[in-house]
């Protein structure tokens, strides 16, 4: 059974989870390429983004850190320390592994205007449950529904420029990436992706 939705009350109930693993926090090209080599060999990534938050009208930034979740760690790339954009590019546009998110049109609209790339086998989580006729399609309502814990919102409008990132908001950054590849997982085991050419596929 694929459930429909989750109050705020049950939602509020939850545990809460961050991610408790590894961090590989990339900022060095020996990083970069040690990220790389083990994201290549993954199936499935999941994939976020973090921007420096906006209190001003007029007022916007491109992304500052990219985060990357495999089956052993969540990679946290400082796109204001090191010059990513090759790796980036060709993750983005590996189509035997699968980066899903949630709200990725958006975020790779925002990434192209750093680098160009063009994207395969990109998946929204977000997308899909409204495909299976859901209303909620955040990563925190999603995670309380289908994973049973509740992500904290702690260090959302944080400084993610700042070249020295706390460990709340490595925690923070790399908890959103992992609940992600959590969810495809779990939508895989319920029957929700249809090979191929599931709902939510981004281009």
């Amino acid at each position: 059974m694929i459930p429909r939705a989750i109050t705020k009350e049950e939602l509020a109930a939850l545990p809460i989870r961050r991610f408790d693993g590894e961090v590989s926090l990339v900022t060095t090209s020996v990083e970069l390429e040690r990220a790389m080599e083990e994201i290549r060999a993954e199936r499935v990534a999941g994939f976020d983004t973090e921007t420096r938050p906006a209190f001003r009208k007029g007022e916007s930034y491109l992304p500052c850190l990219l985060q990357v979740a495999t089956a052993r760690r969540v990679h946290v790339f400082q796109l204001s320390r090191l010059d990513c954009s090759a790796a980036a590019a060709e993750l983005l546009g590996n189509p035997a592994i699968v980066k899903t998110g949630i709200g990725l049109r958006y975020d790779l609209g925002r990434l192209k205007l750093l680098f160009p790339f063009d994207p395969a086998a990109v998946l929204d989580l977000g997308e899909i449950a409204k495909g299976h006729g859901l209303q909620q399609s955040g990563v925190r309502n999603l995670a309380g529904l289908f994973l049973g814990f509740r992500i904290p919102k702690g260090a959302q409008t944080s400084n993610w420029a700042a070249p020295h990132l706390s460990e709340q908001q490595i925690r923070y950054a790399a908890t959103d990436a992992w609940a992600c590849r959590e969810l495809y997982l779990r939508f895989e085991d319920l029957g929700m992706l249809v090979a191929g050419s599931a709902p939510g596929s981004v281009q």
